[in-house]
């Protein structure tokens, strides 16, 4: 009877620690949508204490014994806080704000605490299915309303903003800059991940809910989301050189896909706006895109009073990323009155690119791995580098996880969606499933096999 009470007790403790972890997830989901309908635009900063306070009760409250989890665990914890060493090292020498430092932990760190804090679950099928199906319900939902928001515009219901007709389709995210690409990189991303995880749904459902999240790509125009889909499937081909057998099947799917591609934007009307970046003659040393790319790597560096700005930057929030180029503006009257910092280096790369006809986030000089070196220099990038090898090395098990990390890196080059919460915690809550579901199957076949081995009749084992 007593043990019987302990289990309930733990399993009561499992399920609070799914709860949690699904509410910090919806706070940093939801709060774009939630605001274009009349709540205040501070909800929007509600995931930085909920995402922290959440898996910290998730991560001192649940008791894994697996000696392998608990290390993994532990891995990025560390790395997490030198991270945070090294911004707090950034912001001394800059003397930037105690506000610009928390604000660029969470804006780099949070995907990490929160799957530390899915990581810390015990691998149990109940618990897992559960955050499966809320997680996955998100992003159905997400796409769900993309694709109802497109129709809303067609028929005049759905006033459009000052942006373009596709760019209002946005999802969940709905009247952010670049929510279309947002949202559709969700949305592909939890296609993708329903496609390969539900093995008992059937391949008619699978195949739509992937095939849904594509055509929201296509009516949001967000082209950069499967050029970088096509970019990390050509990069994830390369990294399994050493077995020729999936080489073989990866690079002809890649051959079929990039030859229907081509086809579709060449014939069809709703591919033609792929046509927009092909032009030559802007990517060329010289070239106007090639110029604009590279812009912050001209100007950063001007700003420079010492040696050590090489290796720390010029501090958090004080450059190109989503803090200094976007939320310190945006949210002055709520954040200077707590210490926010700012600096000239950001509207210097601004005024650059404010204006422009290259105006497409696809060439914009503000981008994620050129902000992550403006602010913290080469040694906050080695060491946000070295937090993502961990994950790659120890956390994605297999090609989907890998994918999804080789997409976050390619976003990097394009724009500051590795700092965009939304898109990063669906990413990272996605990769701990995959990790929860590689584990429960693993832990299946260990027991099947030892349960088989202790079998010696022949014929049980068959019937099994």
């Amino acid at each position: 009877m007593t043990i019987g009470i302990g289990v309930s007790k733990k399993q009561e403790g499992y399920i609070k620690s799914s709860l949690l972890i699904l509410i910090a997830f919806a706070t940093a989901f939801f709060p774009r949508i939630i605001s274009s309908i009349g709540a205040p635009s501070p909800i929007n900063f509600v995931h930085f204490a909920m995402v922290p306070l959440a898996c910290g009760i998730v991560i001192t409250t649940t008791r894994v014994k697996n000696k392998s989890q608990i290390s993994v665990v532990k891995s990025i914890i560390i790395a997490v806080f030198i991270l945070l060493a090294v911004m707090t090292a950034s912001a001394l020498l800059n003397q930037a704000g105690v506000i610009n430092i928390f604000l660029a932990l969470m804006l780099l760190g949070e995907p990490f605490i929160l799957l530390v804090a899915i990581l810390c679950i015990p691998v149990s099928s109940k618990n897992i299915k559960r955050l499966r199906i809320w997680i996955t319900g998100f992003g159905c939902i997400n796409i769900f309303l993309a694709l109802a928001q497109h129709l809303l515009i067609q028929v005049g219901i759905l006033k459009v903003t000052d942006m373009t007709r596709e760019d209002n389709v946005q999802g969940v995210f709905y009247l952010s800059g670049a929510g279309h690409v947002v949202s559709a990189s969700v949305s592909m991303s939890f296609g993708l991940y329903y496609f390969v995880s539900a093995k008992t749904a059937p391949m008619w459902l699978r195949c739509s809910v992937l095939g849904a999240a594509f055509m929201q790509l296509i009516f949001a125009d967000a082209k950069q989301v499967l050029m970088v889909w096509l970019v990390a499937w050509l990069i994830l081909i390369l990294t399994k050189l050493k077995d020729i057998k999936v080489v073989i099947q990866y690079a002809i799917a890649a051959l079929v896909v990039g030859f229907v591609l081509f086809w579709c934007i060449e014939n069809l009307e709703a591919f033609r706006a792929f046509k927009t970046w092909m032009r030559p003659e802007i990517y060329g040393p010289n070239g106007e895109a090639t110029l604009m790319k590279t812009a912050a790597f001209r100007i950063i560096p001007s700003y420079y009073k010492s040696l050590f700005n090489w290796l720390l930057g010029l501090g958090p929030g004080h450059t190109i990323g989503r803090l200094g180029g976007w939320m310190l503006k945006d949210y002055g009257d709520l954040l200077k009155p707590l210490g926010a910092t700012i600096h000239p280096a950001s509207e210097a790369v601004w005024s650059v690119w404010r204006g422009h006809w290259l105006d497409s986030s696809f060439f914009s000089p503000l981008w994620g791995w050129a902000a992550m070196w403006g602010d913290f220099g080469f040694l906050g990038l080695a060491t946000y580098l070295y937090l993502c090898s961990i994950v790659w090395r120890r956390v994605c098990l297999d090609d989907f996880s890998k994918f999804l990390m080789l997409t976050v890196m390619i976003f990097g080059c394009i724009f500051t969606q590795m700092e965009e919460p939304g898109f990063m915690l669906s990413v990272a809550s996605l990769i701990g499933l995959r990790w929860q579901d590689l584990k429960m199957m693993k832990q299946l076949r260990f027991q099947n096999t030892a349960y088989l081995g202790s079998n010696t009749n022949a014929e049980q084992v068959r019937n099994l």
